[in-house]
């Protein structure tokens, strides 16, 4: 094996449910653990971080992409992931969530929830002895856009000044991107029909924090707008989990505008990379024409492994 990497002991015992709770040097630091542990695997070493430490892995919303990557990476730093659907949890059966919380803290080193309400994983972590990592909240998805972060700094070499615009509904995404993007300096813009906007309270947030990395961050009405000189597009379905209902009245909404088309993608930088947090609904917020010519989708798809991979071994080591 080889030498492994000596880690930074600074983030032990943290939760991660927001990017804003990291400065713009902690982000990068995570990036850079994150490529190491890429290249690592690639290479076929191990990096067992996590030896003997067991992870509790909370879903009330199903996944691919966030299951998988989690239970492959806490095997890959030799730990050991516990997936727990809240169906067979005792939440499931109005166990408060503080109690679970206290509970489970006795029995594992650290906890992914992946659900519905930020307040649940808000109190999650404060009844929590372990670090809480938020897998996926209505509100926010870090996790997505820390592997977002890596992707476009692997292929642009750089994060900041960069512009990334999102095009489709004010969701989760919407909000982590502009997060994520302002800490490290980005001009993000969304563009969002109304009665759709991002929160307002999260806009304010990002905004703030974008001023203090020299970045900024924008919401308009119109897609042409956001997508004009940019070097990222990024776009999510219409209608998240938990909103199906929804689904006709949306795409009323979005359908013709907001869509990553061939038009869209010529008001962008002709090296623009085009982001999809997947699943993708191809002739809804994508065409299959634009999907199918920018891989790089299933580099971000990737890079959930590692951006995960290192916020898992920092939060979990030992101090």
């Amino acid at each position: 094996m080889t030498e492994l990497m000596k880690l930074k002991t600074d983030y032990a015992g943290r939760d991660f449910l927001s990017l804003l709770d990291y400065t713009a040097e902690d982000l990068a630091y995570f990036l850079d653990v994150a490529d190491y542990l890429k290249a690592e695997h690639k290479a076929g070493h191990e990096t067992p971080y996590l030896k003997g430490k067991t992870m509790g892995l909370i879903f009330e919303k199903s996944s691919t992409r966030t299951r998988v990557s989690f239970e492959s990476g806490i095997y890959y730093l030799g730990g050991m992931g516990l997936f727990l659907s809240s169906h067979d949890l005792q939440i499931g059966r109005g166990e408060p969530i503080k109690d679970t919380a206290r509970v489970l803290s006795r029995f594992l080193n650290g906890l992914m929830i992946r659900t519905f309400s930020h307040d649940i994983v808000t109190e999650l972590a404060e009844y929590a002895d372990i670090p809480v990592i938020n897998g996926l909240t209505d509100l926010l998805h870090p996790c997505q856009v820390l592997a977002d972060l890596q992707t476009i700094r692997e292929h642009k070499g750089k994060l900041a000044g960069l512009k990334m615009a999102f095009i489709g509904d004010g969701n989760n995404m919407a909000h982590s991107l502009m997060n994520g993007g302002a800490r490290m300096g980005m001009h993000v813009c969304c563009a969002c029909p109304e009665g759709y906007l991002p929160d307002a309270h999260v806009v304010a947030e990002a905004q703030a924090a974008a001023q203090d990395a020299g970045g900024s961050v924008t919401v308009v009405n119109d897609p042409m707008e956001a997508a004009k000189d940019a070097d990222v597009i990024y776009t999510d379905v219409w209608a998240s989990m938990g909103q199906e209902a929804e689904k006709a009245a949306r795409e009323a909404v979005f359908a013709g505008v907001y869509q990553v088309n061939d038009k869209l993608m010529a008001q962008a930088k002709a090296d623009a990379m085009v982001l999809h947090c997947l699943p993708a609904h191809r002739g809804e917020e994508i065409t299959e024409e634009v999907f199918e010519s920018h891989p790089e989708i299933f580099d971000e798809a990737e890079n959930r492994l590692y951006a995960q991979m290192a916020v898992m071994a920092l939060l979990l080591l030992d101090k």
